[in-house]
């Protein structure tokens, strides 16, 4: 094979591989970690910056040793430039500049107020829309662009532990459907400190989606409140002028694509469109890759080259290359999830499923698989043997078993579990049900995830799991995606049900009269609504950190699939189980982290205050200083207890 290094995966930037919710939540652990949790480097690869407890570090990875940067307080998001001159940074919501050679730091951006703050991303940025940045260097590294948020229009809530009452309550501004979002404008910074405003339209796009500066100058995305048009703009640096360069309609919303927009070395600007039940790739307004293959992100543009990933079978995930010599050509192999990065050149190949095909002379291509083995990289280059970079990757104790299933006549991807020693016809099997089935993210792949070994994991106490991903889930088309407009629990829900009945006629051994689900945050609302709306069927359910209430979910999330609470209630109505609380005959079990900034836990608290009002026993379990995800060890393995001590009394399961 070769060279062979070995590496942690953390350190490859192999992102592409992950689904949206498990970044989003990688990245608010990164709030709570020490150490090295994030690094970023120059153009070249040469200078490395990252932050340790709030100090800025900086590293020649050419031979140098990592040494501190004196800066004017602790560091939020540390930056080089292109040229590995300099590094910006926010601290105290004000972006600095702090040039390596001699440690001279400047500050560019100062706020007026405690609720303003430079160069980081808003909450529905970070949270809605995949944005986690809030400022972006110039290619030659002589200005920024950067992102002024005014956080006081938006409203406050309060953050309480009352586990430690002494403490007192943690504010954030959270701007739930229908209230005021912050406000967020674009200005081109020069290390003189110069500051142009780009000017558009803000009152009509109010959302800015994306924003980069490339070879042509800024470019960046806005996004109207109703998510229904984007407008890809232009901007002059010097004067702050932006123009039109694109425009995208949807009826239902415009869905953003990571990636995009972009722009080639001869401006050809790169986007997706959501045309004929296909969400393709167009390159200079034309569509270039074709009908049943799904978009799903653009990884890189290099010259007149287009990187990215795509998939026409849901379970997987390949990696393509475009140039319009060649076409479409797909550089992995195999069932699985698969992405990858280049350095030093564009796609010049014509074989498929040939990585070689993404390399110029000179260049490199690192492949990033997630298969059912797990984790495998590899370097690609041009005239040298590939460099196999082994995966440090834990073993997990448990190895999902998976059988995976075409449900019903939409063949909605469907995984089925047993206990590793069940037999045909031994005897009958509980069913769990373990859907997330949201918009964020499928479950349903090809790869060695976490929640198939944790579903094994309850497989092995008796019980055959079952996951779908149904209508509403990535992966399936703009079609698929918005059946839930509207309405995002009743199609999702008949597909777990016709799931069941696949994975039923499957495996006779399972028991339908015996069929418990579980699910967190929007799996958890699924979770809830299936023994409310359909007990003949679903006969226990646990609830994690789930949304009871959509009009206390943020904007851009749930205005993309709800629209405005104001002028469709309805909407919010019938997509919120608390509504059905009087209806509840099943047992059930609601779970929430109190520490928890993104499904607060008032979600929970009602859903119980309206069941007690219905005379609804039911089960709450609170669980101190979690937030949306509890990653504490000994939580993680008590939460998991219970539920199945929860799951095995409620579906009169024997534990022995």
């Amino acid at each position: 094979m070769g060279e062979r290094l070995v590496v942690a995966p953390e350190t490859l930037g192999a992102e592409g591989a992950v689904p949206e919710a498990e970044r989003v939540r990688r990245e608010r652990a990164r709030e709570r970690a020490t150490g090295v949790v994030a690094y970023a480097a120059d153009t070249a690869v040469r200078t490395v910056a990252f932050a340790v407890d709030g100090r800025l570090w900086a590293v020649r990875i050419d031979g140098g040793e990592a040494r501190p940067v004196p800066t004017a307080g602790p560091v939020v998001d540390p930056r080089p430039d292109p040229t590995g001159s300099r590094v910006a940074y926010v601290t105290g919501g004000a972006l600095h500049v702090v040039e390596l050679a001699d440690g001279r730091d400047r500050r560019l951006a100062v706020p007026e107020d405690s609720e303003v703050v430079w160069g980081l991303a808003e909450h529905v940025a970070a949270e809605s829309m995949d944005r986690t940045r809030g400022y972006w260097w110039s290619p030659d590294g002589s200005r920024l662009l950067a992102a002024r948020v005014d956080n006081r229009p938006v409203q406050r809530w309060w953050i309480a532990d009352p586990a430690n009452p002494s403490r007192p309550p943690r504010e954030i501004a959270y701007p739930a459907a229908g209230t005021a979002n912050a406000e967020v404008t674009l200005h081109v910074l020069d290390l003189d400190g110069g500051s142009v405003e780009l000017r558009w339209d803000r009152a009509a796009y109010e959302y800015v989606t994306t924003a980069g500066w490339d070879a042509h100058g800024p470019l960046i995305g806005v996004q109207s409140r109703d998510q229904r048009t984007l407008r890809v703009l232009t901007a002059d640096p010097d004067t702050g002028r932006t123009k039109p360069l694109h425009e995208q309609r949807d009826a239902a919303w415009v869905q953003l694509v990571a990636g995009t927009p972009a722009r080639t070395a001869s401006g050809a600007l790169v986007h997706t469109a959501d045309l004929d039940g296909t969400r393709r790739l167009l390159v200079d307004g034309r569509p270039v890759t074709p009908e049943g293959l799904q978009i799903r992100s653009v990884v890189d543009v290099s010259g007149e080259s287009v990187l990215f990933t795509a998939n026409d079978e849901p379970t997987e995930q390949h990696l393509w290359t475009y140039e319009a010599e060649r076409g479409p050509v797909r550089l992995s192999d195999g069932p699985g999830l698969h992405t990858g990065q280049r350095a030093n050149g564009a796609s010049a190949g014509v074989r498929e499923g040939d990585a070689l095909a993404g390399v110029r002379e000179g260049g490199a291509l690192l492949l990033a698989s997630h298969t059912e083995a797990g984790h495998s990289f590899r370097v690609v280059r041009d005239g040298r043997p590939d460099v196999e970079i082994a995966s440090l990757q834990a073993e997990p104790l448990i190895v999902p078993r998976v059988t995976w299933l075409r449900a019903g006549e939409r063949e909605i991807r469907t995984a089925l579990l047993l206990p590793s020693w069940h037999r045909p016809g031994s005897g009958p099997l509980p069913v769990l049900m373990a859907p997330y089935a949201g918009p964020a993210m499928q479950l349903v792949t090809r790869a060695r995830h976490w929640w198939l070994a944790e579903s094994q994991w309850f497989a092995e106490q008796g019980f055959a799991v079952v996951t779908a991903d149904g209508r509403g889930t990535p992966g399936r088309g703009p079609v698929w995606e918005k059946t839930v407009h509207g309405d995002t629990l009743t199609a999702p829900l008949e597909d777990q049900v016709v799931a069941l009945r696949a994975a039923a006629e499957h495996c006779p051994d399972l028991d339908l009269g015996r069929v418990g689900i579980r699910g967190w945050s929007y799996g958890g609302t699924l979770a809830a609504a299936a023994v409310l709306r359909m007990p003949e069927v679903f006969h226990a359910a646990i609830s994690g950190a789930a949304p009871s209430d959509q009009r206390l979910y943020d904007t851009h999330w749930r205005e993309r699939f709800l629209g405005h609470p104001d002028e469709e209630p309805e909407n919010y109505e019938r997509s919120s189980p608390i509504g059905d609380a009087a209806r509840l005959r099943r047992p059930l079990l609601l779970v929430h982290g109190l520490a928890d900034d993104n499904v607060v836990a008032a979600h929970t608290l009602r859903m119980s205050a309206a069941l007690l009002a219905a005379g609804r026993p039911h089960q709450v379990l609170p669980l101190s200083g979690a937030t949306h995800m509890p990653t504490a060890e000994a939580a993680v393995e008590g939460l998991l207890r219970h539920q199945l001590e929860f799951l095995l009394t409620a579906l009169n399961v024997s534990s022995g």
